[in-house]
C-alpha cells in the first residue's frame, strides 16, 4: 500500500530522523504542534557511535523514550577505562561513584536499534515521519527559510513550515548550502573501525565498560562491548601516523590492533564480522546555529571527536533543547534567528567544555594522571565532563588543563546569523 501523501504545510519541519531530529520532533509533536520529519534513509539503518554517556538518561526520559530503551537488550555500561600501550588498565571511572541516581547506569547500543526506538517515539508522539525522503533544497522566501523540497522514490514535493530544524547529522544540509561549515584546524583525525564477535570481556561490572586504549603518538583505539556477543573496535589517529606505510585500510587496521597489549589480549580468538570502515576530517562547527525560519541541532551544527563519546548526548540534548526553543518561537509567532541565541550560547558552552578536554587528550605531553596528581580537587570536574554534565562552569578545570597542555580559546562561531541592517 502506498504511503499517504505528506501535508504541504506544517508547524515545524524536521530534516533528519537521527537522535537530534527524533528528540526535537518528539518535543514539538508531543506539545500538539503539527510536525513532519523527513529522513533520507530507511530504518533500521547503520550508524556508528554506540557508547552512550550517562547524561543521555535525562533527555531520553523527558522525550518519553526511556522505557523503550530500558526494555531493549542493550549492554549495561557502568564505567569508562583507559589502557596504556603496554596494556595496563587504569582504575575505571565508575559512574555510580559520581552519580547517585539512575543515570549512573547507561548503555552500549546498536545504533540501528537505538535510533529506530527514538524515531518510533517521535511518531508515537504524533510526528508525521517519512523515511526514504531526501531533501533536495531548502525553500527561501524573503531571505528566510520557509520549508524544503524533497524527493521520495519517484515523488517530489515541498513541505512548508514557519520553522525548519536541520538535524541532518554530518550531511549538514544547511551548513553546506550556506557555506557555514568550518573544519577544526587541529582535530583533523582519521578513524577506522569494524566489529568482532566473541572478543574477550572483563568480568563483573567491567564487562560493559568502554575502553580507550592508547597507541604510540597519541593515537587511540576504542573497545565497546555490544549485545549478541559483538564488539565495536576502532582506531583514531593523525593521518600521517595511520598512512605511514601505505593506505590499505585493512592492513592499517590490523597493524594498529596489534599495537596495544590490552586490545591484542581481548581480541585473541575473536572473529571480525564486518569490513573496515573509514572516515576523516569530521571535527567541525557551523558558522551559525540559526537564520530566520531555520535552526540547527546535533551533528548538523557541530561534531567534535569520538574520544569521549559525546556525540549522541549532544545530539539528544540539542535536539530536545531546540525543540523547546522552536515551540516557544511558534507560540510567540516569532521565528527570527535571534530568538535562538540563548539556545546557541548554551550549546556552544557545552561543546567548549568537552572540546578543551579533547585538545588536552591529544597533547603529546598531557596525562590525566598528572592533572589529578597536581589537582585532586578537580576529579569531580573531570568526571562531570566524562559523564556528560557539560552545562556548568568549568573555568577551574580549563585553567588547570592550560598549565599542562595547549588549550584552545573558545570559538566565536556558532551564534545565529545576525539580522541584515535595515535599508537607509
Amino acid at each position: 500500500m502506498p504511503e499517504a501523501p505528506l501535508p504541504r504545510a506544517c508547524d515545524a519541519l524536521v530534516i533528519g530522523g537521527g537522535p537530534a531530529g527524533a528528540a526535537a520532533a518528539a518535543v514539538l509533536a508531543g506539545a500538539g504542534r503539527k510536525t513532519v520529519v523527513l529522513e533520507k534513509r530507511t530504518f533500521p539503518r547503520y550508524s556508528v557511535g554506540e557508547s552512550l554517556l550517562p547524561a543521555c538518561f535525562h533527555p531520553l526520559r523527558r522525550i518519553g523514550a526511556l522505557d523503550a530503551v530500558r526494555k531493549a537488550a542493550f549492554v549495561s555500561k557502568h564505567s569508562v577505562q583507559f589502557a596504556s600501550v603496554e596494556g595496563r588498565v587504569s582504575r575505571p571511572f565508575y559512574f555510580f561513584e559520581h552519580l547517585d541516581d539512575e543515570s549512573a547506569t547507561t548503555w552500549q547500543v546498536h545504533r540501528a536499534d537505538f535510533d529506530r526506538i527514538l524515531l518510533n517515539n517521535a511518531s508515537e508522539q504524533g510526528a508525521r515521519v517519512r523515511t526514504g525522503a531526501r531533501v533536495t533544497r531548502l525553500v527561501l522566501e524573503h531571505d528566510a527559510v520557509a520549508g524544503a523540497r524533497y524527493r521520495s522514490g519517484d515523488l517530489e514535493g515541498t513541505v512548508r513550515a514557519p520553522i525548519t530544524l536541520d538535524c541532518t547529522g554530518r550531511d549538514a544540509v544547511a551548513a553546506r548550502a550556506f557555506g557555514w561549515r568550518v573544519v577544526d584546524p587541529v582535530l583533523r583525525k582519521v578513524s577506522m573501525w569494524s566489529y568482532f564477535r566473541d572478543a574477550r570481556r572483563d568480568p563483573g561490572l567491567d564487562a560493559g565498560a568502554t575502553t580507550i586504549a592508547m597507541l604510540p603518538g597519541k593515537g587511540w583505539l576504542w573497545n565497546i562491548p555490544l549485545a549478541g556477543g559483538e564488539t565495536s573496535v576502532g582506531v583514531t589517529a593523525e593521518p600521517a601516523y595511520l598512512y605511514r606505510d601505505g593506505r590499505d585500510p585493512d592492513r592499517i587496521f590490523e597493524r594498529e590492533l596489534g599495537n596495544n597489549g590490552w586490545i591484542r589480549d581481548h581480541l585473541e580468538g575473536a572473529r571480525q564480522v564486518q569490513p573496515v570502515r573509514v572516515t576523516g576530517d569530521y571535527s567541525y562547527r557551523s558558522r551559525h546555529a540559526a537564520r530566520d525560519g531555520l535552526a540547527l541541532a546535533g551533528d548538523a551544527f557541530a561534531f567534535l571527536d569520538p574520544v569521549f563519546s559525546s556525540g549522541v548526548f549532544l545530539a539528544l540534548w540539542s535536539g530536545e533543547a531546540l525543540g523547546q526553543a522552536a515551540l516557544a518561537a511558534l507560540d510567540a509567532g516569532d521565528v527570527r534567528a535571534e530568538r535562538f541565541t540563548p539556545y546557541a550560547r548554551r550549546l556552544r558552552a557545552g561543546i567548549e567544555a568537552i572540546r578543551k578536554l579533547v585538545y588536552a587528550f591529544y597533547d603529546p605531553g598531557f596525562r590525566f594522571a598528572d592533572l589529578l596528581g597536581r589537582r585532586p580537587d578537580l576529579r569531580r570536574d573531570l568526571t562531570d565532563c566524562l559523564v556528560g554534565n557539560l552545562f556548568r562552569d568549568f573555568s577551574r578545570l580549563h585553567r588547570a588543563l592550560a598549565e599542562l597542555a595547549a588549550i584552545p580559546d573558545d570559538l566565536e562561531q556558532g551564534l545565529p546569523l545576525p539580522a541584515a541592517p535595515a535599508p537607509a
